[in-house]
C-alpha cells in the first residue's frame, strides 16, 4: 500500500493532472500506479512526462533505454521499475530474457549497447563519480556526446523514478519481479 493516497481513477486526480492523466492512457493504454501517484503534484507529473517524452524522441534506441532502465533500477533496488522495465522490455521492444537478465547486472548481449549499459550502471553507482576510463569506453563505443548526454539524462530520469517508488511504495501493476532476485 502505498504512503500516500493515490487517486484512484483519473476523475479522481487533481483538475491539472487529468489531461496529463489523458494522455497517458491514450499512449499506453493505462494509466499505470506510479503515474497516478505521481499526479498528486501535477507540477512534478508534467516534468516527468516532458522529461521522458523529450529523451523518447533522443538518439538512443527504445531497447537501449529499457536496458539503461533494468540496470539503474537494479542499482536502486526499485521493484517497481524492475517489473514495469521487465514487461516494457519484453512486451514493447521485445527484449528476451537473458537480455534481461544481463540489463540487470548492468550489462547486454549487444555489444553497443553493452558500453551504454555498463556505463549507466556506473554513473548510478558511483553517483556520476566515473573515471576517465569510465568515459573512454562508452565513447570507444562509438556513441557521440550528444548520446553520452542522453545516457547520464536516462540514468537521472530512472533514478528519480525509483526513488520515488521506493519512498512512496507505489504498488506494482505488472508482473512482479523482485530486485533481491538473483539476475
Amino acid at each position: 500500500m502505498p504512503r500516500i493516497s493515490q487517486p484512484a481513477t483519473v476523475a479522481d486526480a487533481p483538475e491539472k493532472a487529468r489531461p496529463l492523466l489523458d494522455a497517458v492512457a491514450k499512449q499506453i493504454g493505462s494509466v499505470p500506479n506510479l503515474f497516478r501517484l505521481v499526479a498528486t503534484s501535477p507540477q512534478a507529473l508534467e516534468g516527468y512526462l516532458g522529461l521522458s517524452g523529450a529523451l523518447g524522441k533522443g538518439a538512443l534506441p527504445a531497447a537501449t533505454r529499457e536496458r539503461i532502465a533494468l540496470a539503474v533500477a537494479q542499482v536502486n533496488g526499485c521493484d517497481y521499475c524492475l517489473s514495469a522495465h521487465t514487461f516494457m522490455g519484453k512486451n514493447l521492444v521485445k527484449l528476451d530474457d537473458a537480455e534481461i537478465a544481463a540489463n540487470r547486472r548492468g550489462a547486454s548481449n549487444d555489444a553497443k549497447a553493452d558500453a551504454a549499459v555498463r556505463f549507466a550502471a556506473k554513473v548510478a553507482e558511483m553517483r556520476g563519480q566515473i573515471t576517465d576510463g569510465d568515459f573512454q569506453a562508452v565513447r570507444n563505443a562509438g556513441y557521440t556526446d550528444a548520446q553520452i548526454v542522453e545516457i547520464v539524462q536516462h540514468v537521472a530520469l530512472n533514478v528519480w523514478t525509483n526513488y520515488f517508488n521506493n519512498v512512496f511504495q507505489t504498488e506494482i501493476d505488472f508482473p512482479v519481479v523482485a530486485a533481491r532476485e538473483a539476475a
